[in-house]
């Protein structure tokens, strides 16, 4: 008798421990008590040992990094990949068609960041979202000294209502653990996901509001033009803007006119147009060669990590053919490529404690089972409210193949269909693009230089909104 109640407590003691680590993990970082790689790699060492698994951490480790090491891997070479394409000026026609947009208005500035996030998006790929968004709107945000947690919250958003494209990842999970059809999942969710796309653009327009309010109405002339030296910021009866006319200058390297240390020109250096490192006559041979990547990464000819190896390889040896060249291109990437795969492996240690102890199992059986009878017939719903905390609280891969097959059994006996479970499902992804969990949300804040902790304050509530004007959406036009 004793055993089996102590059976029925150890899973219980398991799903508390769970959600303590995890919690215990947020609010560390949220008050910056705690880098985030110190973070991820000690509370989950401690809670192994208080659950009395301390003699098997090495091996969980050993598998939580061995299953995430194809990620740091694509991570690193995308990094350089993207990097040494935005060196060349293969992105700097988007970056004027979004400056042309923007000007220096703040508004503007916000909205053309989700818009921009929301079309690179289309590549399926959250890395190279993050890469290229921000290396294009990072610049007139400093600059303007805009809110940085404006611009990951929104590209965050926008790329996590893209994210559920059948080629992003979980669509095609959910297909797969319920055995269904990707496009019969995706088709009949494109008008929700429309609609969720488009509260983020209002919520970019209301957050954009908020910041010209604080910082005023700026124009911004000529930010491309080879011939100018400077470029003026003309203010507007702006509360925050300090100064109403400010100069900037654009150089490859030098302090600024007016800057603080912290705010010199190699941050604007991505808009300089007479930078070194252009290579305005293979243009088209770095376009190709992205458009063939991208091709190639969702047709899945190869695996991701080796498309990128190959193509970072190529791009290297073709702009830069000097080995010094190359050397200096690998050695201006490295910084982020060191925080992002390391903070992949740190990451490793988190998830391989909660997936080797069984607490991701425990707490998922606990909340299926937490789910009163009376709401059987509403599976679908209750699907869709848990895919929020669910998928920031694991990965995509335990959700979709541990949790949604025993959630969509339960609805299945109450007379709801696998599709409709399938698709509410995918409501959560919004605000799993911020989670912890996820690699890419680290490229995010890395090349942002936002903490963390302040990204996580910041997105959690206006992801949980999107997430749950997706669902109200789904269930208004009858598709969950």
């Amino acid at each position: 008798m004793g055993c089996s109640r102590a059976n029925v407590r150890y899973p219980l003691m398991l799903t508390i421990l769970g959600f303590a680590m995890i919690a215990t993990f947020l609010v560390l970082i949220m008050m910056k008590k705690m880098s985030p790689i110190a973070a991820l790699v000690l509370i989950p060492a401690l809670f192994c040992v208080f659950v009395g698994k301390g003699a098997h951490l090495g091996d969980y480790v050993i598998e939580g990094v061995t299953s995430l090491a194809p990620t740091a891997a694509m991570l690193m070479f995308a990094i350089v990949y993207f990097g040494v394409m935005i060196d060349v000026g293969l992105f700097d026609p988007i970056v004027r068609g979004i400056l042309k947009f923007a000007k220096a208005d703040p508004m503007r500035i916000v909205v053309g960041t989700a818009v921009l996030a929301a079309i690179v998006s289309l590549d399926g790929d959250g890395s190279t979202t993050f890469m290229i968004t921000v290396s294009a709107m990072y610049p007139l945000y400093k600059r303007l000294k805009m809110s940085l947690v404006v611009m990951t919250g929104v590209a965050a958003m926008a790329n996590g209502v893209m994210n559920t494209l059948p080629w992003g990842g979980p669509t095609a999970r959910a297909a797969t653990a319920l055995k269904l059809d990707a496009s019969d999942i995706f088709v009949p969710m494109i008008p929700a996901l429309l609609v969720g796309l488009l509260f983020v653009f209002v919520l970019s327009y209301v957050l954009g509001l908020r910041e010209r309010k604080r910082l005023g109405v700026l124009t911004l002339d000529e930010v491309l033009e080879p011939q100018e030296a400077e470029t003026v910021l003309v203010g507007a009866g702006g509360s925050g803007s300090g100064d109403d006319k400010v100069s900037m200058t654009k150089s490859t390297g030098g302090a600024g006119s007016g800057t603080d240390a912290e705010d010199t020109d190699d941050d604007f250096r991505g808009l300089d147009p007479n930078r070194d490192t252009l290579r305005p006559r293979l243009y088209w041979f770095n376009a190709l060669l992205t458009v063939s990547l991208l091709t190639a990464m969702i047709m899945e000819w190869l695996p991701i990590p080796v498309l990128f190896l190959l193509g970072a390889a190529l791009a290297l040896t073709v702009n830069f053919p000097r080995i010094p060249d190359q050397r200096a291109r690998l050695a201006a990437h490295a910084d982020n490529v060191l925080n992002v795969s390391g903070m992949v492996f740190a990451a490793a240690v988190f998830t391989g404690v909660l997936q080797g102890t069984g607490m991701v199992d425990s707490m998922a059986k606990w909340m299926v089972d937490v789910i009163p009878e009376g709401m059987g017939p509403h599976m679908a719903l209750v699907t869709g409210l848990l895919s929020l905390p669910l998928t920031y609280f694991m990965s995509n891969d335990g959700f979709y193949f541990g949790v949604l097959p025993v959630l969509a059994e339960a609805g299945a006996a109450h007379g709801v269909s696998p599709l409709e479970m399938a698709r509410a499902s995918l409501v959560g992804q919004p605000l799993h693009m911020s989670s912890p969990l996820v690699p890419a949300v680290y490229v995010l804040v890395g090349m942002a230089k936002v903490e963390f902790g302040d990204h996580t304050k910041f997105v959690v509530k206006w992801a949980a909104a999107t997430c749950l004007v997706i669902l109200a959406a789904g269930i208004l036009f009858g598709i969950i």
